[in-house]
């Protein structure tokens, strides 16, 4: 096994766990509730950790999480609704139509 990262929070933390799964990554979180323990121990070691099952799987595995960092951030109004929609959505909350090719 080898450590891939630490998130900033255990919610997080499994999401990108599930995320690598699902990419065919194995991994899992540790330390997930060692931050009750912060202010016995450094706080910074009391952060989640991902952790890969299998060591060959880590430039793969660390690209997908850069990946995931880097999703590009659009404004757009969807056309069926007239909604703004920000951030890296492509479907509308509000109605659920999807992004016009631009």
């Amino acid at each position: 096994m080898r450590r891939l990262t630490r998130a900033p929070n255990a919610a997080i933390a499994q999401i990108w766990a599930d995320l690598l799964c699902e990419a065919g990554y194995p991994a899992t979180v540790q330390r997930q509730f060692l931050s009750s323990v912060a202010g016995e121990l450094p706080p910074d070691q009391c952060q989640p950790e991902l952790w890969l099952r299998h060591d060959e799987h880590h430039a793969a595995a660390r690209q997908l999480l850069d990946d995931l960092a880097s999703l590009p951030q659009r404004r757009w109004q969807c056309p069926a609704c007239g909604e703004q929609i920000e951030g890296g959505f492509e479907q509308c909350w509000a109605c659920g139509a999807w992004m016009p090719n631009l």
